[in-house]
């Protein structure tokens, strides 16, 4: 049985009643078996809003609509005003000129899934806390604006899960944030599982928060352009990969299985073997099945010394200046010339202790990284690597 969510909002609640009335009046199956239970001990189950009303009502474990409509008040009467006095009201989601309605849209999200609408009803009801706001509904998702920019977005991917993504800069995954994709719009990077309404929780609308506010946040200062530090030389790197998970793997129980599955370097040299990586601007270059023994490949990074230590430079070396690192894509190849990239993982070039670096520089010396390629799920190794995954080493470049 659902749960109401802590906030209810009786608009929110009448645009499902009126949903599942549509649902029911054009046939849909499910809906007329919510209608037929709803309606047992009445030996009555007209298709009517009065009859979706109570059929609502009684999934969230009320005896009649007038019932719920009492708690839903009671809640409202009970909770603080905002600083001018009147009760928050939660925003009614609006549809993009040209997208259609936005129930429907909303309505069509959820069509096969109804026990995950109270999740989405849970986040708009916490969602007046944070401040102004826009909820736009979409074809697969809702998103959450503050002044044009989106923050977040509720979507849900799997018939038991309703993701919640947040555009977080600054901010690792770790505990229950997820790395983000596909979900939204390419700035949304981290995620939270959802499952039931009672799981947007303290901790979910503190992330919402912080979101929320760096997406108002003035723009940082710019920095004026800094001189390139000068070139030291030339290292050649070589990455050593073993422990390879195979051809096929589903990091998540209820996400998409991959198969034949490769491991390449993300490149921009055009004098190797790639493969394209569709909405990617890098090349996956030198690609190796998934289930070899290993994996190795070479590349000659640039190297600059400059007032606070080593930068990294070449068509291999990725990220900002506080970010330097050789990046691994992991992907499905269908065989039509392409990756696609569902995992990525990052050997920072800025971790590696100054000293190995001094050593690499030197004649007739390179620095080597091995790297374990499968994590403790026994799935592609992906994020920022650690050890005992990765360890730095410097060798003679004859071995």
């Amino acid at each position: 049985m659902p749960q109401l969510p802590a906030h209810p909002h009786l608009d929110q609640l009448r645009r499902q009643a009126r949903e599942l009335h549509r649902a029911a009046a054009a046939g849909d199956e499910s809906a007329l078996q919510r209608l037929r239970a709803a309606a047992a001990d009445t030996n009555s189950g007209p298709v009517t809003l009065s009859a979706a009303q109570l059929a609502l009502a009684r999934e969230y474990g009320f005896a009649s609509w007038p019932r719920l409509k009492d708690e839903v008040e009671r809640r409202h009467a009970a909770e603080a005003p905002d600083r001018t006095g009147a009760p928050a009201q939660v925003p009614v989601p609006v549809a993009e000129p040209g997208d259609g309605d936005a129930d429907e849209l909303i309505a069509g999200q959820y069509a096969d899934r109804p026990h995950l609408r109270p999740v989405l009803d849970a986040v708009l009801a916490a969602a007046p806390a944070l401040g102004p706001l826009t909820v736009v509904a979409r074809r697969t998702c809702v998103s959450l604006l503050s002044a044009g920019r989106t923050f977040a977005v509720v979507q849900p991917t799997a018939k038991s899960r309703v993701d919640l993504g947040f555009r977080l800069e600054g901010t690792e995954p770790g505990g229950r944030l997820r790395v983000a994709r596909n979900i939204g719009s390419g700035t949304i990077n981290l995620r939270i599982a959802l499952t039931a309404p009672g799981e947007v929780d303290d901790e979910v609308i503190g992330w919402l928060r912080r979101a929320y506010e760096q997406s108002v946040a003035p723009p940082a200062p710019r920095q004026p352009a800094r001189r390139p530090a000068p070139v030291v030389g030339e290292m050649t790197v070589r990455i050593d990969g073993t422990d390879l998970p195979g051809l096929t793997c589903q990091p998540e129980p209820d996400g998409p299985a991959h198969r034949n599955i490769h491991v390449a370097l993300h490149g921009k040299s055009q004098d190797r073997s790639a493969l394209l990586m569709p909405g990617q601007p890098w090349l996956a270059t030198e690609p190796a099945p998934a289930d070899v023994p290993s994996v190795r490949w070479e590349v000659l990074v640039k190297v600059r010394r400059g007032e606070d230590g080593f930068d990294f430079g070449g068509p291999f070396v990725r990220g900002d200046r506080t970010d330097r690192h050789l990046g691994l894509a992991w992907g499905d190849v269908p065989g039509d010339g392409t990756l696609r990239l569902f995992r990525g993982a990052k050997l920072r070039l800025v971790d590696v202790d100054p000293s190995l670096i001094e050593q690499a520089l030197r004649p007739g010396l390179r620095l080597v990284a091995r790297v374990r390629l499968t994590d403790a799920k026994g799935n592609p190794i992906c994020a920022r690597l650690h050890p005992p995954y990765l360890t730095w080493t410097t060798e003679a470049a004859d071995r």
